[in-house]
């Protein structure tokens, strides 16, 4: 996780990503790194180990909190992704790989952020939902998630792409499949009312039912409170969570609440601020460590 150091609405991103909407300028980054530590604080009181690396202000990286963009980690292979805003490309600090280099054994890099010079992107984690035990690639094409990349990604991997077009209520592309869909263990929550084309809704629907998960379904309205934008993990004791912001959760039924703690354990907690200027909650925050 990317402690903030000048967190703020980021224009560059805004032009894609829907989710984004500018709040109050005063108070943004001391508001959204009160809700960072208070998160940090609430995995690491449930047995999370978590690995925090403080930004620097320069250069200027306002969405350095959403780090699973730009970087993916696959059993000591480090993946490096190509970016769409310009000041995200400046996320990939000295000090950040630094840290990654002394916390955790890393064998290989694939890079693949040179792809920026052609205008390729693929956002790492957020362009794609991975089911790591399955070796599925679920991407919703994007600005932001290009199809032949997202090939490659897959070839030099081990993955199998499961590509399909996603858009909100407004008929906006999804710029993220994170938003719309989270993979865990057992089951896949999705918002699979985004999947406006009936064969690729049913194709992707099928993978998962194959795959063995059973499938929560989220409303579009919930979407929109990033009750997509879940990630399941695991303590040191092993024992599996299910991360969310409280936005999120407060906008889940009864029933949908009950199907998740049947699973596993679920924590959440207040990312307004990080929302509404980022545009990303929670599962946006952590790059998680295979």
């Amino acid at each position: 996780m990317i402690r903030p150091v000048q967190f703020t609405y980021n224009a560059q991103t805004a032009v894609n990503n829907a989710f984004q909407k500018k709040g109050e300028e005063s108070g943004t980054q001391e508001l959204a790194l009160a809700e960072f530590d208070a998160f940090v604080t609430l995995l690491r009181h449930n047995g999370v180990r978590v690995s925090v690396v403080n930004d620097t202000p320069l250069p200027h990286t306002p969405d350095s909190i959403f780090p699973n963009n730009w970087i993916s980690f696959h059993n000591g292979t480090i993946c490096l992704y190509p970016m769409y805003a310009l000041n995200r490309r400046l996320e990939r600090k000295a000090t950040v790989m630094e840290a990654i280099q002394q916390w955790y054994h890393t064998s290989k890099t694939v890079d693949l952020s040179k792809y920026e010079q052609e205008h390729l992107f693929l956002e790492g984690t957020g362009s794609m939902v991975l089911d790591r035990e399955n070796k599925k690639a679920y991407a919703c094409l994007s600005p932001r998630t290009n199809e032949a990349l997202l090939q490659q990604f897959c070839e030099t991997l081990g993955y199998q792409p499961v590509v399909f077009h996603a858009t909100d209520l407004t008929g906006h592309e999804i710029y993220h499949t994170n938003v719309m869909m989270c993979v865990a263990d057992k089951y896949v929550v999705i918002c699979a009312d985004t999947i406006t084309n009936p064969e690729e809704r049913e194709r992707v629907l099928e993978t998962i039912r194959r795959s063995g998960k059973d499938i929560v379904t989220i409303s579009m309205d919930q979407m929109q409170h990033f009750a997509g934008n879940m990630l399941q993990i695991k303590n040191e004791d092993n024992e599996k969570l299910l991360i969310m912001s409280t936005q999120a959760w407060q906008s889940l039924s009864p029933l949908q609440k009950k199907q998740l703690e049947d699973y596993n354990r679920v924590l959440h907690t207040p990312l307004d601020v990080i929302e509404t200027n980022g545009g990303g909650s929670a599962r946006c925050m952590l790059a998680e460590v295979y």
